[in-house]
């Protein structure tokens, strides 16, 4: 399936069907992130009710006054959990890219077992871990939050079985790097733009994602996410009717041997001829192996033709170096 030329795969069968149908679905999603390093996926099983009452809670939340979203700050942890202000953060210095801060704020949420080593398979208890804090308001969003990140970590969990089997490896290949994974809950909002961009400032530069898979579900809002071609074509990625959007970040590109590619891509602002709210939300999980992860090419993604492009990283090291090159300034308190 495509939308506008957009790759669409129904994953519902590799959670419900037999050997063949989950190879067939892992072939097709295979493919997708081979040609494009982007796909949508429906048929996920994330209840949509679940969706939209989180994005509901996270609206509200951003409407809140900035003094309130500021107290949510956590000194020295600002990328991976807490508020994100705006003004701090531009993701394309990972590309040693010269440009103004990018114009979004963010509400982070770490998974909390990877916070207290527990195996993917132990149930959680509402309020467990010190790291993440949360708001007071909203009532309910912490509840929400909770729920909504089971929900898409389970789907999260399933992205590297089908990645197993997409690149001709047992279908339990990546269980040992995933027992206690990386999982980043994000949630952003481009507020509508009062006052014009500064030059060259977007909504997030251009920049490649670091880690694992990124899981993405984005509204249709004025000013979305783009895509980058071989050629160097940006191209705007649809807003795919209750699908999330995947794609590779650099780990897996590396563990592949570039086989899937890690697409460049961008949050670009809205036309300034447009009337009315262009607050876009986005919420994304960013997903990776176990921190200590050794990451080295594949056994399938290398031959005579296909020499060894990386040489092995740590996981978490090499996602940590990331985030503090995007982090252009500490988020400041006493101006509020």
């Amino acid at each position: 399936m495509e939308q506008d030329g957009f790759p669409i795969v129904d994953v519902a069968a590799f959670a419900t069907g037999d050997a063949a149908a989950r190879a067939a679905v892992a072939r097709e999603f295979g493919r997708a992130l081979e040609t494009t390093g982007f796909v949508a996926i429906v048929g996920h099983g994330v209840p949509e009710a679940d969706i939209q009452a989180t994005y509901d809670a996270m609206k509200a939340f951003f409407a809140l006054p900035l003094a309130d979203k500021m107290s949510l700050v956590i000194a020295g942890r600002a990328k991976t959990c807490g508020y994100l202000p705006i003004g701090v953060e531009s993701v394309a210095a990972t590309l040693d890219a010269d440009q103004p801060p990018d114009l979004c704020e963010a509400l982070v949420f770490q998974s909390l077992r990877r916070e207290l080593n527990l195996p993917k398979d132990t149930p959680l208890r509402p309020g467990e871990g010190a790291r993440n804090v949360w708001p007071e308001q909203p009532q309910g969003l912490h509840e929400l939050v909770m729920r909504y990140f089971e929900s898409v970590e389970r789907l999260a969990l399933m992205l590297p079985r089908m990645m197993a089997l997409a690149l001709d490896l047992p279908e339990d290949f990546f269980a040992p790097y995933y027992t206690v994974p990386a999982l980043t809950l994000r949630f952003v909002n481009y507020p509508d733009q009062i006052d014009p961009p500064a030059p060259g400032q977007l909504r997030y530069g251009a920049h490649h994602d670091y880690g694992g898979f990124t899981i993405l579900r984005q509204d249709a809002a004025p000013g979305g996410l783009q895509i980058c071609s071989k050629s160097g074509v940006w191209r705007d990625v649809p807003a795919v009717p209750e699908a999330f959007i995947i794609n590779v970040a650099e780990l897996i590109a590396r563990w592949t041997n570039e086989r899937w590619k890690s697409t460049l891509h961008r949050v670009v602002n809205p036309s300034r001829a447009l009337t009315g709210s262009t607050q876009r939300l986005s919420m994304v999980l960013f997903t990776g192996p176990n921190d200590d992860a050794e990451i080295t090419c594949l056994p399938t993604c290398t031959d005579a033709a296909h020499p060894v492009l990386y040489p092995p990283v740590r996981a978490g090291a090499f996602v940590r170096a990331k985030l503090n090159k995007s982090m252009v300034a500490p988020p400041v308190l006493e101006d509020v």
